[in-house]
């Protein structure tokens, strides 16, 4: 990365001079320099890779719900936590930088009625149902959202509604940043 900067610059450092008579900086300092910078902007690149992926659980088969309130659903099973922003605890992504965010949510439900929301900071935001009282019910929904420093991201349950999970990671939430503002 430096080799193109420094073909560019070593002429006017051979001369020793500027044309206004003036000496031209030292290049041990302006190397310096310019590697300060590229550390600063690797470490800045490093703070801002943001990716999860998770489904409700690792192994076994559960249905969660009804429950007569939203309830918050924690993702156990985690593939992917680039960055540490989802808390496999609690269920919540918590933003570490300010940026655009993109989310998807997976929800299955076996014989009833499956419905979910994605929850920013205590409102609910993109939602979706889906009722197959024979068989498998399944839905899905996508998000972009503008995040402050901190803001909370999670995945309510409707009330009355049920989640089916097993080893086959049928309900998943995943998320990742897309840039940052």
């Amino acid at each position: 990365m430096f080799l193109p900067l420094l073909l560019l610059l070593f002429p006017a450092f051979l001369q020793g001079q500027s044309n206004d008579g003036s000496s031209s900086p030292n290049i041990y300092t302006v190397l310096s320099e310019l590697e300060a910078k590229v550390n600063k902007l690797e470490n800045q690149l490093q703070g801002t890779v943001v990716a999860f992926s998770a489904s409700l659980l690792a192994s076994g088969e559960l249905t969660t719900g009804p429950f007569s309130d939203f309830t918050t659903l924690i993702y156990k099973h985690v593939v992917t936590n680039v960055g540490n922003a989802y808390n496999s605890d609690t269920g919540f992504f918590t933003a570490p930088v300010k940026g655009a965010y993109h989310f998807e949510f997976y929800s299955t439900a076996i014989g009833g009625h499956t419905a979910v929301v994605l929850v920013k900071n205590g409102g609910r935001t993109f939602a979706f149902a889906e009722g197959q009282y024979n068989d498998f019910g399944t839905g899905s929904n996508a998000i972009t959202l503008v995040l402050e420093v901190g803001d909370v991201v999670s995945i309510n349950l409707w009330p009355n509604a049920v989640i089916f999970d097993n080893e086959n990671h049928h309900s998943t939430f995943s998320g990742h940043l897309l840039f940052t503002m």
